[in-house]
């Protein structure tokens, strides 16, 4: 059996410099009837572990480290012995929120994560944070973008660790170099696509935010 994305909505609080926002988290989960791995373990590890129906759980990949993609991953590693996986540039991120609990592996740019047939490449895409990746899944027509892009633009720049120009420049080269048939499956809201976001690069540049 293919590979295939399966969507959980969960509900909690991003907390960061100070402020504390009531969010709702997309978390998916990719894989068959077997075997999974989750993408940002947000806010509700019994709804994932739940969501995933008895799978194997391979891998818990982090896109990026604020608390609310992350404060769920390590209840989900201890209730089924799967390794959390960041890119270690969004250490300093992570330890906020677990700072007795390091993730188990590293995230590197171009690393390919295999789940049930299907290949995930890591895209680094720092700006958002400095250690933001996406996973390109070419076989699915799919790209998991966490907080580097959403429906209508740029993840925010306004807060501590990241960097308005250089989110621009992972987008412009690393993202909107994908096919414009790619479905952006993103860590907030609705999906787009790939076509559909790149015709306003110039204007996300202008608006400078």
């Amino acid at each position: 059996m293919a590979a295939r994305i399966d969507h959980l909505v969960t509900s909690g609080t991003f907390a960061l410099d100070g402020g504390e926002w009531d969010v709702d988290n997309n978390v998916w989960i990719v894989g068959d009837d077997t075997e999974a791995i989750v993408v940002d373990a947000a806010h509700d590890a019994d709804a994932i572990e739940t969501a995933l129906n008895g799978r194997t759980l391979r891998a818990i990949v982090c896109t990026h480290a604020h608390n609310d993609h992350i404060d769920a991953a390590p209840a989900l590693a201890a209730a089924t012995g799967a390794p959390i996986l960041l890119h270690p540039d969004d250490l300093p991120l992570w330890r906020r929120t677990h700072p007795d609990r390091a993730p188990d592996g590293e995230l590197t740019d171009g690393q390919e994560l295999r789940i049930a047939g299907t290949t995930l490449t890591v895209l680094h895409t720092p700006g958002h944070a400095p250690g933001a990746v996406c996973l390109y899944a070419p076989e699915l027509a799919t790209v998991l973008t966490g907080d580097t892009l959403f429906r209508g633009g740029p993840g925010a720049t306004g807060r501590s660790f990241s960097h308005f120009p250089t989110i621009i420049d992972s987008i412009r080269e690393r993202l909107l170099a994908l096919p414009p048939e790619t479905t952006v499956r993103t860590g907030h809201g609705d999906s787009t696509t790939i076509g559909d976001e790149a015709p306003h690069l110039d204007e996300w540049i202008a608006r400078g935010h």
